[in-house]
């Protein structure tokens, strides 16, 4: 399956999607990646959903990508004598770390951290901001607040410091046994919540140590101040609208969400943009139009990807939000105007194999080349050529099953297994036979190719050849 769209879709596992024939009736609707969500179930559900992630792949004839996001360091309330409270505004209301169950006056809080990061008029936000209270009082183990705005507060809520930082380590020890399962089960990609700073992704790095893909999500003010340290360490990113869109007023996400897309690309970094995209496909079999455009928006920026959460994971219509999601990409590049914004983040060459990429993105756009053709060990060279973002077919060969794999999160590349070619000669052949078997070059067109000498050497792109496809 060749994909008409070069943005990707990233669809969350869940209740709803999990199931052998759910996954392949996602990937057939075109899902690209698969998110399996540690926030949630337990480890025996995860194995079963990646199984069949795997198992959906051979059913679809393409590599398919397997992301566990980590749940990170989610800060909740205790829980309430009868489950849930109504707060007023203006009425006291006591934060501590008293595990005794809760009441309208005061509730637990069993994270000493937030009350080492408070100061006195420091907002507190409960439950996604639809309860904001504010600190006249605190001390290592509690804080007295007035409610400024009220509402219903239930069990286990989640709690957010706009405008604080936190001494907590982004990787808890659920994390740790989360991730150390994770990777036992071949992951391609590892997303870390919560991201604050470049010292987290350093220390999800050392833990990784390269068997899957690293990815920051951008889900907190701080990491906005500590941005390009972040992506000197990460290997992607999210833009993470969530719990971003509670610690942020609401008129800076959206630029927020610009500023992220943009620094990925200039970097060459896949970029997700996620959270609400197509909400109302939890229980609707359509969106609003404002969420269409929303999708439409992250595909004009140029986001490599996009993701569904809910509507996958546990909404009534899984399928249908995949080939919504689907057919709103397709729509998108067919607009005239779409290749020039493609064209608006170009980056600089920085090295031997970037000024070849650009080379060849160049010599694509003016000798009427029907695809292009990476041989790549390591997916560095494909991700230097989707940088560029080429209008033309990519194809991204590999003799490595698991970079084929995390390059299925990439805009605009296709990734297949191949052989190693052992010389230019049986390379050109290679080439120009996967470009004609999967029907992105027809019969006597050019195919330009890139790869390295000596073949399989990681990072050796350095030669830029065109072939041609038999003519019939």
């Amino acid at each position: 399956m060749i994909r008409s769209r070069r943005a990707r879709i990233v669809a969350t596992l869940g209740p709803a999607s999990a199931a052998p024939d759910k996954v392949v009736a996602l990937a057939r609707a075109g899902a690209d990646v698969f998110r399996v969500n540690f926030s949630h179930g337990a480890h025996v559900m995860h194995a079963r959903a990646i199984a069949a992630v795997r198992a959906a792949e051979k059913s679809v004839g393409r590599p398919l990508a397997v992301l566990a996001d980590l749940q990170g360091p989610k800060l909740r309330l205790g829980e309430f004598v009868d489950e849930a409270v109504r707060l007023k505004p203006g009425q006291d209301f006591r934060l501590d770390t008293n595990p005794a169950p809760g009441d309208a006056a005061r509730v637990c809080v069993p994270h000493p951290e937030v009350f080492a990061a408070l100061r006195v008029g420091a907002d507190v936000l409960l439950d996604d901001g639809k309860v904001r209270l504010r600190v006249v009082e605190h001390g290592a183990d509690f804080a007295n607040t007035t409610v400024v705005a009220g509402d219903r507060l239930s069990n286990h809520k989640g709690l957010n410091l706009p405008g604080l930082a936190i001494p907590i380590p982004a990787l808890t020890a659920k994390d740790r046994e989360d991730l150390a399962f994770a990777l036992d089960q071949g992951v391609d990609w590892v997303a870390l919540s919560f991201v604050q700073r470049a010292s987290d992704m350093a220390e999800l790095r050392q833990i990784v140590q390269g068997r899957a893909g690293v990815l920051a999500k951008i889900e907190k003010p701080a990491a906005l101040d500590a941005l390009d340290e972040i992506l000197d360490l990460t290997q992607a990113v999210m833009v993470a609208r969530g719990d971003l869109g509670v610690e942020l007023a609401p008129e800076e996400v959206p630029v927020a969400q610009k500023t992220l897309v943009r620094a990925a690309r200039l970097r060459g970094l896949p970029v997700i943009v996620a959270t609400q995209m197509l909400e109302s496909m939890i229980h609707s079999p359509t969106p609003t139009r404002a969420e269409a455009s929303d999708v439409a928006g992250a595909v004009y920026e140029g986001a490599d990807a996009v993701m569904l959460s809910a509507e996958t994971a546990a909404g009534d219509y899984p399928v249908e939000a995949v080939a919504m999601m689907d057919r709103i990409i397709e729509r998108v590049e067919l607009d005239p105007r779409w290749p020039e914004l493609m064209r608006a983040e170009y980056p600089h060459d920085e090295s031997d194999a970037d000024a070849l990429v650009s080379a060849a993105s160049k010599a694509a756009e003016v000798a009427d080349i029907a695809c292009l053709v990476a041989f790549t060990t390591t997916g560095q060279t494909a991700l230097r050529l989707a940088r560029e973002r080429p209008l033309q077919p990519t194809l991204a060969l590999t003799p490595s099953l698991p970079t084929a794999r995390r390059l299925g999160l990439v805009w605009g590349v296709e990734p297949r297994v191949v052989d190693q070619p052992n010389d230019p000669e049986s390379l050109a052949h290679v080439a120009v036979g996967e470009a004609a078997s999967h029907g992105v070059a027809p019969p006597g067109r050019r195919v330009l190719i890139l790869a390295g000498l000596p073949m399989g050497s990681p990072g050796a792109a350095n030669i830029l050849r065109l072939a041609h496809t038999p003519r019939r």
